[in-house]
């Protein structure tokens, strides 16, 4: 996680996220940097835009917050049973009272 965390914070910085600005960012974080990890970080970056990837993943994150929970659901499951029971019951009591 990490690596990731060091990516974003050059980004942020305004660098480019390479090899060199990776380790520079670990080491000062006093993580001792893995070359290969460092490396496959590097290339899986290459072309990608990072500012839409981070936007993309906070619309993601807003749209899990905003489905409701599984308890949620339950509940208004529950609640449209009973309004439908209510309304088949008041059809039933109307079509008493016509034929008396």
């Amino acid at each position: 996680m990490e690596y990731i965390y060091a990516a974003m914070l050059i980004h942020k910085a305004g660098k480019k996220v390479d090899e060199h600005n990776v380790k520079k960012v670990l080491e000062s974080a006093g993580v001792a940097p893995d070359d290969t990890r460092v490396r496959a970080l590097v290339a899986a970056l290459d072309g990608v835009n990072i500012d839409e990837a981070i936007q993309k993943a906070a619309v993601a994150q807003v749209a899990v917050a905003a489905t409701p929970s599984h308890e949620e659901k339950k509940e208004e499951k529950k609640a449209e049973k009973k309004e439908e029971k209510k309304d088949e019951e008041d059809a039933a009591a109307g079509l008493g009272a016509l034929f008396g």
